[in-house]
C-alpha cells in the first residue's frame, strides 16, 4: 500500500502528540485512525481512484489526514486555500476536477460534494493512468499567469524515508504551498509534534510559540520584518526557538543582523527549494551569513553564466499549461543569479526581477538591503517603472515607524544609496506606502500598480 512506511512510523509512536492545532492536541495514534476513517468515506462516497479532488482549507489534522488517505486511494490531490494565488474556478480550468472536500472554518469534518469538471491535458491523463497517487500545486509565475505543478506524492514522500530528529515546530507555509507540505512530512515523518495555528499574525504565531515551546520556526524574511517592527520578543517569550529557518525570498542582511541580536539562543539558516524540484539540504556558512552551502542527497547543482541549474530525484512530473524550464538532461533552470565562492552561494535575486535602467541590470533586493538601514524606515519594496527614455526607473515604497514628510525620506534615501551604490541603482522615486508591501504569503510584493 502506498505510503505504508509512513504510518508504520506513526504507529510505533501512538501516544505522542503529532498536532496540535488552536490547542487541541491530536496524537499519531489518532492520526492513524483519522486516515483509516477518510478511507472508508472515500469508499462509501463512490470516490475511485484516479479522481481529482480538491481539498480547500488550511493545515488542519484531518487535513493532512485526508492527503494521506487519497494518496493511499490512488487519487490525485489539489490543495487549495481562501487566499490561494489563483482563483478555485480557475485552478479547476486547468487541473480539472471530480470531487471537493471542504473545511469550513471551525468546523472539523469536511463536507464533500462531487464538482466534475472535464480538462483534457494530456500529461495529467498519463499520469492518472499510471495509478500513482498525485500533488497539483500552483504557482503565481513571473509574468502573474498560474502554472500548475503536478508532482507525485510518493516521490514527493521519499525524501523523508531516512528520520531526522524530532522538532516542535509551526507550518508557517500554507496548505496550498509546496514548502508548506514539505514542512509538514519533514515534522511528522520524524515523529515531532505540528503546532497549527488558525491565523498567521505575528501575535498568534508568537503565542503558540511561547505556549507550547516551539523549537522551530520555518518562515519568511517579510515576517521576521514584521515580527521586529511589533517588537514582539519584548512582548513574548520566544526563548524555545533553536531554529528559524527563512526563504522564499531575499533576506536583507539588515533584518538578519536585528534579528541575531534579539534572539541570540537561535541558529538562523537560510533554505533554498522550489516547487518544481523540491527543498534542498542547506547549511549557513556562518550563523548571520547569508551565504549557505546547498545541494544533499538526490540533489545536483551547478552554474551556468551565474544562473543556478538544479537536477532533483524530486521533481516534478511537469507544468500542467506550460512549457517546461527543464532541459533534455534533466536540469531544471531556476532563473536564480548567484555569486559562488567555493562551495558556497549567495542568491542575488530571480533574473524576472530585474529592473533595466538604460541597459544595466538592477536587482530590488540590493537597493532594499542600503534602504533597510535608515532610520524611522521599517520596510520597503523597490520596482521598476516604465519610462520613454531609459526603459525603467527605480521606485522604492517604504514603510515608516513615525510620520515623516515625503521629501525630507526621499532626501535621506537618496543620500543612502549614493553612499554605497553606483548612481544608476538610487531610487528616481520614494513613496510612503500607506498598505503593506506583503502577500497573504507573507512574501515581499514588488508590484508597481499598488504603489500610491
Amino acid at each position: 500500500m502506498k505510503l505504508d512506511w509512513l504510518l508504520k512510523r506513526f504507529g510505533s509512536a501512538c501516544e505522542q502528540a503529532a498536532f496540535i492545532h488552536e490547542d487541541r492536541t491530536v496524537t499519531y495514534g489518532e492520526l492513524l485512525d483519522l486516515v483509516a476513517a477518510f478511507e472508508q468515506r472515500l469508499r462509501e462516497q463512490g470516490v475511485r481512484s484516479g479522481e481529482r479532488v480538491v481539498i480547500l482549507g488550511d493545515y488542519t489534522p484531518e487535513a493532512f489526514c485526508l492527503v494521506l488517505a487519497l494518496s493511499r486511494h490512488g487519487n490525485v490531490v489539489i490543495p487549495l486555500t481562501r487566499e490561494s494565488v489563483v482563483e478555485l474556478s480557475v485552478a479547476l480550468s486547468i487541473s480539472g476536477c471530480e470531487w471537493i472536500f471542504e473545511f469550513v472554518p471551525g468546523a472539523i469534518k469536511p463536507t464533500l460534494t462531487p464538482h466534475r469538471i472535464d480538462v483534457n491535458n494530456q500529461m495529467m491523463q498519463d499520469f492518472i493512468a499510471a495509478g500513482e497517487p498525485g500533488l497539483v500545486f500552483f504557482s503565481s509565475g513571473s509574468t502573474g499567469k498560474p502554472k500548475a505543478i503536478l508532482h507525485n506524492l510518493e516521490r514527493v514522500a521519499s525524501k523523508f524515508l531516512k528520520p531526522r530528529s524530532p522538532v516542535v515546530a509551526i507550518p508557517f507555509l500554507m496548505f496550498d504551498h509546496f514548502g508548506g507540505f514539505n514542512t509538514i512530512l519533514a515534522i511528522t515523518s520524524s515523529l515531532g509534534t505540528v503546532v497549527s495555528v488558525a491565523e498567521r499574525s505575528v501575535a498568534r504565531v508568537c503565542g503558540a510559540i511561547q505556549k507550547h515551546k516551539v523549537t522551530l520556526l520555518p518562515t519568511t524574511p517579510s515576517f521576521l520584518n514584521l515580527l521586529m517592527a511589533a517588537k514582539a520578543t519584548e512582548s513574548f517569550d520566544l526563548s524555545s526557538l533553536q531554529r528559524i529557518t527563512y526563504g522564499t525570498e531575499i533576506m536583507p542582511q539588515t533584518t538578519l543582523d536585528r534579528m541575531s541580536r534579539v534572539l541570540p539562543g537561535a541558529v538562523f539558516q537560510q533554505t533554498y527549494g522550489l516547487s518544481e524540484v523540491g527543498v534542498l539540504g542547506s547549511k549557513s556558512r556562518d550563523d548571520g551569513s547569508l551565504w549557505m552551502r546547498i545541494g544533499g542527497d538526490g540533489f545536483q547543482i551547478k552554474v551556468v553564466d551565474d544562473i543556478l541549474w538544479i537536477k532533483s530525484d524530486y521533481s516534478m512530473v511537469g507544468y500542467l499549461n506550460a512549457p517546461s524550464n527543464f532541459d533534455a538532461d534533466g536540469w531544471f533552470n531556476t532563473q536564480d543569479k548567484v555569486e559562488v565562492d567555493g562551495e558556497y552561494f549567495r542568491i542575488l535575486g530571480r533574473v524576472t526581477d530585474l529592473i533595466n535602467v538604460g541597459g544595466q541590470k538592477v536587482y530590488p533586493a540590493e537597493i532594499e538591503e542600503a534602504i533597510m538601514g535608515i532610520p524611522n524606515i521599517v520596510d520597503v519594496a523597490v520596482f521598476g517603472e516604465s519610462n520613454p527614455l531609459l526603459g525603467q526607473i527605480i521606485v522604492a515604497r517604504v514603510v515608516l515607524s513615525e510620520p515623516e514628510s515625503v521629501a525630507s525620506i526621499k532626501l535621506r534615501v537618496r543620500q543612502a544609496c549614493k553612499a554605497c551604490l553606483a548612481g544608476y541603482k538610487v531610487p528616481t522615486k520614494v513613496v510612503i506606502a500607506e498598505d503593506k508591501l506583503y502577500t497573504a504569503r507573507y512574501k515581499k510584493s514588488r508590484q508597481a500598480e499598488t504603489g500610491n
